[in-house]
């Protein structure tokens, strides 16, 4: 599917097809690929294997899973991947080969400190469409404050 064409097939959501790596917590990230994951695309969530998502324990509402936790994420495949050894972030470098869409939130530095930085993965992934979000922006002067 052309993602320029605005018209989907009776039936199909219009992102259908497209795969989206999402290394995310807490709302700004979570929120933007739950709206891609609404519109039909393979939202695959990265998570720390020592208890994920920070958000999963904002409160227990939804029988010990918390309402907004699962609010940002429905919609969502999740697997937890330690990033720490040189493995974990091979894993997520392949994840990133095979996927259309990178979604991160994570605080400034922290994904070119994985390799996985826009200059890091332009050549090895050329296709790939890059989305940093960050609370203040990539410049000005709180540009490496945690938001």
């Amino acid at each position: 599917m052309d993602v320029r064409d605005t018209t989907a097939a009776p039936g199909k959501l219009p992102l259908e097809g497209l795969r989206v790596i999402a290394l995310e917590q807490a709302v700004a990230a979570p929120f933007c690929s739950r709206q891609l994951a609404d519109m039909g695309a393979d939202v695959i969530k990265i998570e720390r294997p020592d208890g994920g998502d920070f958000a999963r324990g904002y409160d227990s509402a939804l029988g010990g899973l918390s309402a907004y936790f699962a609010w940002l994420n429905r919609g969502k495949r999740s697997v937890a991947l330690d990033l720490k050894p040189a493995a974990g972030r091979d894993v997520l470098l392949r994840l990133l080969e095979w996927a259309d869409v990178f979604v991160h939130n994570l605080a400034p530095g922290a994904v070119e400190r994985l390799g996985c930085g826009y200059e890091q993965l332009a050549d090895r992934c050329p296709r790939l469409i890059w989305c940093g979000i960050s609370g203040y922006g990539p410049d000005g002067p709180y540009r490496d404050r945690k938001a």
